[in-house]
């Protein structure tokens, strides 16, 4: 809901105090403006050497902001524990291609650049 009244530059619109501002995330995601063929299943959209093509805050499914979706550290928790469960069964392997020494930069905290392993099954002693 709008504090105050805020006119959107270039656009002679003004959203009034009191007014809902809804943002519709489902049709920015479908735009094929922004997402070329947007009903595909295309994940490399999203890899780091394709994010410049997408435009800010078009690409928002968890909202963004102080208020964004609380869901969002749900799925980042749901996803920990599915690596926790796969660990189990597989223990990750250095290999050739795996750099060493690692190389990290700080985006959202200290994050790898890249990091390549071998998964290969447990021996599991009952």
């Amino acid at each position: 809901m709008a504090s105050e009244d805020y006119k959107l530059p270039e656009t002679g619109i003004t959203i009034k105090k009191g007014s809902n501002v809804i943002i519709p995330t489902y049709g920015m995601h479908h735009d094929p403006e922004y997402f070329p063929e947007p009903e595909r299943f295309k994940p490399e959209r999203f890899l780091p050497e394709n994010r410049e093509s997408i435009k800010p805050y078009t690409f928002l499914p968890f909202g963004d902001g102080p208020r964004n979706c609380i869901g969002m550290r749900f799925v980042i928790m749901v996803m920990k524990i599915c690596i926790v469960y796969m660990l189990r069964d597989v223990k990750l392997v250095a290999m050739e291609e795996t750099r060493k020494p690692l190389k990290y930069y700080y985006g959202q905290g200290l994050q790898l650049k890249e990091l390549i392993l071998k998964a290969e099954k447990r021996t599991r002693l009952h």
